[in-house]
C-alpha cells in the first residue's frame, strides 16, 4: 500500500512539521484505519555513551535533514512511497538516567506501534544502546525464532564488551546482551566496518568465538571482491528468513560523518556505505535502526544528512524484497 507524501514541487520541503521524510504521523494513519508496513520512531537517549555525549538530539537532527530525502532510488528502481505504507510515530519516552530502565521503556513503547502482524520498526537514535529494545520487539514480531534473528551489523566497533564502568547496557554492550538473550543468532551475524585501534587484542574474541562473521574495514579496502563474496554467502545462509539491520554512523569515516560520539578514522565513505547497503538489497528485514548521530559535533549537518539518506537506503533494502 502506498504512502501519501506531499510533493516537493507543490509544497516546499522547508515547510510543515519535520516528520521523517515528511511521512504522515502515525496517529493520522491510524485515524484513517490504514495499515502501516514501516513505522519510524526516534529514541532521544545517550545515557550509554562512553565518549562525546549529545546523541540524544540525533532523532531531531535526522528528521530535519530528511526533509530533502526523496522517495525514489534510481539505482534500485524503487519508489519507496509506492512500495510501502509508512508513518512517523514520534519519539519514544526515555529513562534518561538509566540504560537498563531505558531499554525496557523503549521496548514497551515500540511494542505498541502499528499492527503487530504487519509493521516493522525503524528506530532512529540515540546511542547504540537503544538497538537492544528495537531488536527485542523485532524478534517478538518475527515469531520469537528459537535461534534468534540474523543480524547485519555495520559499525566501527563490534559492541560485544561485557561491562563498561559497571554498566552492562551501554552502547558498547548491546550486541553481547542481544546474543545472551537469544534475540540475535551470532552464527548468522555479519559485521561490517570494524577497525582499530582497540583497547586490547582480545576485544573481538567474544564475537568470533560466538560465530559472528567479522569483516574488518581493512578487508573492504584491500580485497573488496572477497567482501562481496562473503555477503553473497551470508545471503545464501539467510534464505527467506527475516534479518535485522543496525547501522552505527561511526562506521563511516569522520571526514563524512564527524557528528558522532566515538569517531574512528579509516571508515566507509558515504558512497561506499550506500554501495554496501545496495549489495544487501532484497534481504527481508524484520526491523532496523540508525544510531549515534551527535548534532553538537556536526556543525554543517552532514552526518545527519548521511544518516537520513542511509535510513532511506535501508528501507529500500526491504522494498527490493517486496516487489510490486
Amino acid at each position: 500500500m502506498p504512502t501519501d507524501l506531499p510533493s516537493g514541487r507543490e509544497r516546499p520541503r522547508f515547510s510543515g512539521l519535520p516528520t521523517f521524510m515528511r511521512l504522515p504521523e502515525l496517529d493520522r494513519v491510524r485515524a484513517e484505519h490504514q495499515p502501516v508496513e514501516w513505522c519510524i520512531y526516534g529514541v532521544p537517549f545517550d545515557g550509554g555513551t562512553t565518549y562525546h555525549p549529545g546523541a540524544r538530539f540525533g532523532p531531531r537532527a535526522v528528521r530535519d535533514a530528511s526533509q530533502y530525502v526523496k522517495p525514489c532510488s534510481p539505482e534500485l528502481g524503487i519508489d519507496l512511497a509506492q512500495r510501502f505504507s509508512m508513518a512517523d510515530a514520534g519519539d519514544s519516552p526515555v529513562a534518561a538516567y538509566s540504560c537498563s530502565d531505558n531499554v525496557g521503556l523503549v521496548q514497551d513503547f515500540a511494542s505498541g506501534l502499528g499492527d503487530q502482524d504487519l509493521t516493522r520498526l525503524l528506530a532512529i537514535g540515540g546511542d547504540h544502546s537503544i538497538a537492544l529494545a528495537n531488536l527485542r520487539v523485532a524478534w517478538q514480531r518475527a515469531g520469537r525464532p528459537s535461534s534468534g534473528l540474523p543480524l547485519i551489523h555495520i559499525d566501527a566497533h563490534l559492541d560485544t564488551v561485557d561491562v563498561i564502568w559497571g554498566e552492562r547496557y551501554g552502547h558498547g554492550s548491546f550486541l553481547i546482551r542481544a546474543i545472551e538473550e537469544g534475540v540475535v543468532d551470532p552464527k548468522r551475524t555479519l559485521s561490517l566496518g570494524v577497525r582499530g585501534p582497540l583497547n586490547t587484542l582480545k576485544d573481538l574474541d567474544f564475537g568470533r568465538e560466538a560465530g559472528i562473521t567479522v569483516v574488518g574495514m581493512s578487508r573492504w579496502v584491500e580485497d573488496r571482491a572477497s567482501v562481496a563474496a562473503i555477503i553473497q554467502e551470508f545471503r545464501a545462509r539467510l534464505g527467506d528468513d527475516e534479518c535485522y539491520l543496525t547501522l552505527d554512523i561511526d562506521a563511516c569515516d569522520p571526514s563524512c560523518a564527524p557528528g558522532t560520539g566515538t569517531p574512528v578514522s579509516g571508515g566507509f565513505s558515504a558512497a561506499e556505505l550506500f554501495l554496501a547497503l545496495r549489495w544487501l538489497a532484497g534481504i527481508r528485514l524484520a526491523g532496523a535502526d540508525v544510531v549515534e548521530v551527535c548534532p553538537s559535533r556536526d556543525p554543517q549537518g552532514i552526518t545527519a544528512l548521511l544518516a537520513a539518506q542511509a535510513a532511506f537506503q535501508i528501507l529500500c533494502i526491504d522494498a527490493a524484497a517486496h516487489p510490486e
